[in-house]
Parts: C-alpha cells; structure tokens; sequence
C-alpha cells in the first residue's frame, strides 16, 4: 500500500532511527498500526491504572524475533499521537522474553529512543528509571497470557544493532 508507515525508511538521512508512535503518552489503550486498513486499531486496554509513560511506536522497515517491526519507547517531554514520524537517537535496549503466539517462547526486545529534538536531552538511564520501565512493561501486558521476563538491558550500541539485525530481517 503507498504510504503505509511499517515501510517508510527506519533511519533519517541523518542517520537517526525514525519511530511511528502508536499509542502515545498517557494512553490507557494499546493501539496497533493495520497496514491492511491503513490506520490505527484497538488492540486491546491495559489493566486498570496503568498509562503509557511515553509514547510507544515502532521502527519501520524492521522486523524483530516476533514477527512484527521492531519496537520502541521515546521518552519524551510529552506525548505526540498516532502516526506521528519522531527521529530518535536509542540511548538502550529492554531485553525481554515473553511467551510466542505460536506456543514456546520468543525475544521481544525494546529500543528505549530520544527525539533528535529534544530540548532537554535525557540524562542516562539511572537504575529507578530502568526498574520502573520493566515495572511497567510487566504491568502492561497484565492478563494477556504473554509471561513476559526481564532478560536484561543492554546500551545504545546494542540497540543500532537490534535495528540493523530488523532491516536485514525485513
């Protein structure tokens, strides 16, 4: 489909990871880009009490060890919405092992970005931000039947290597 977001180049000219954001900031809903219907849907509500920290997206033209495009969190000073195109610079890697649609298990690692843009560019990740991103990753995929663990985090290098690895996937 012309235009479809999942194939839109993963880097800026610049060589910048761009990021679609789906489910922005604040969001209580996970939302899921349909390249079939060309916009966003419902994928499913989160449990009661837990928001988007930052917004949630994905890198174009990737594909990661799920199937889908490789994901990632932008912090940000505030959240954008869906479709939105940020440039990002990754700063690390969630690695994480959840339960596969296909039975067994698979890696479902997640780039953690910065916009280029950023104003106030985000300090390293202390210790209580790392804790409270698996805090919330864990919390977001409550009832979903996925086991999700913690495998480890790993730094900004890893995580150019996780999108190089998802366009070569592609």
């Amino acid at each position: 489909m012309p235009g479809d977001l999942l194939h839109l180049p993963a880097r800026a000219a610049g060589g910048a990871l761009h990021v679609v954001v789906e489910t922005p900031a604040g969001s209580h809903l996970k939302l899921k880009y349909s390249s079939e219907l060309g916009t966003f849907v419902l994928s499913r509500p989160l449990a009661l009490g837990i928001a988007y920290p930052f917004d949630w997206g994905f890198v174009p033209s990737t594909r990661a060890a799920d199937g889908d495009p490789v994901d990632a969190l932008v912090l940000s000073d505030a959240g954008t919405f869906p479709g939105v195109v940020v440039c990002c610079r990754p700063l690390a890697v969630l690695r994480v092992e959840q339960n596969a649609k296909t039975g067994g298990r698979e890696r479902n690692d997640r780039i953690i970005a910065e916009p280029v843009a950023a104003r106030r560019p985000t300090p390293p990740l202390a210790d209580r931000v790392r804790k409270e991103l698996e805090a919330f990753f864990e919390a977001a995929t409550f009832g979903e039947n996925k086991a999700l663990r913690i495998v480890g985090w790993g730094d900004a290098a890893d995580a150019e290597a996780l999108v190089t690895e998802g366009a070569a996937e592609r």
